[in-house]
């Protein structure tokens, strides 16, 4: 624990930096994003298979795709460690007065604006060619399968505490007919390695808005309602989002944590419209949708 914190220290940005901002910049909650972490057994077993390049190149397509998705869901004002001018050392950053001196700095973790922090971390990455030969007409059938997983933890940077995380698993099949003496390996690679690898940055970007930032109803007329979130949030038209009323505080009696709070239906709209920064939809049922009511999407 400690030394995953003490890594997640050198992409904190100084508070100079922070200052310097645009003020509508300063508004948005601060996310800094590790790199792109791989477990060793993962990467052991990779390299072994020799897809030790197919990987790479995934997760290097992963760093920048990160942030563009964050940048897009216009929740955060996004950092990492790439983009700071340099590496700032734990060292550094005690000296600096960013955190607390005395006993370990990385479990004070006291960091001035950065309030999020996302780790990602690759668990599974499998890539390989499935052939199937038709001797009869010389020809071959390929499936590439490339099965790729990752977690994606949330943590508050003031106090280093885990708040969120969840598992991502995606399978790409691309079947290509050629024959038998054709080889467009690479070609394939390229064009399943890129896709797969922006599926999973979406599907990470918009769990954490999920969680930071729910989408909610910040206005409505008539039948019709808009939601705080745009085309970057994961909205798209014709989409059913249901509607809840946020209720009280829910506390586990066995261990006395917090589970949320309670969330009563209270209808469902369609997306009608989206734009850059929010969404309007069309009320379908309707049993007292209000202001700040909170929108799920349906399965």
């Amino acid at each position: 624990m400690k030394s995953i914190l003490r890594n997640l220290l050198s992409i904190l940005i100084p508070a100079a930096l922070l200052a310097a901002l645009p003020v509508n910049a300063q508004q948005l909650d601060t996310l800094g994003i590790s790199e792109v972490n791989v477990n060793p057994a993962v990467a052991e077993s990779v390299r072994g298979a020799g897809k030790l390049n197919e990987m790479n190149r995934v997760l290097e397509a992963l760093d920048g795709q990160l942030i563009d998705r964050m940048n897009t869901t216009r929740k955060f004002q996004v950092v990492r460690r790439s983009d700071l001018p340099s590496i700032l050392r734990e060292q550094d950053l005690v000296e600096s007065g960013l955190i607390e001196a005395g006993g370990d700095a990385a479990e004070s973790f006291q960091i001035s604006g950065v309030k999020y922090l996302l780790v990602p971390v690759v668990d599974d990455f499998q890539d390989y060619v499935e052939t199937a030969e038709f001797e009869a007409i010389g020809q071959r059938a390929q499936r590439r399968v490339v099965r790729f997983s990752m977690v994606a933890r949330i943590y508050d940077s003031t106090t280093g505490t885990l708040l969120e995380s969840a598992n991502f698993q995606i399978s790409n099949r691309d079947v290509t007919d050629q024959a038998a003496h054709i080889t467009r390996d690479g070609d394939l690679s390229d064009e399943l390695l890129v896709a797969i690898t922006r599926k999973m940055a979406d599907r990470i970007a918009l769990h954490v808005i999920d969680y930071t930032h729910p989408a909610l109803v910040v206005a409505r007329t008539g039948e019709q309602v808009t939601i705080n979130r745009g085309d970057g949030g994961g909205m798209e038209r014709g989409q059913s989002w249901e509607v809840f009323a946020v209720g009280e505080e829910l506390i586990d009696p066995g261990t006395g944590m917090s589970l949320g709070r309670e969330e009563v239906p209270v209808g469902e709209v369609t997306i009608t419209r989206v734009t850059p920064l929010t969404s309007t939809a069309q009320i379908q049922e309707d049993y007292g949708i209000e202001r700040l009511h909170v929108l799920r999407r349906k399965d």
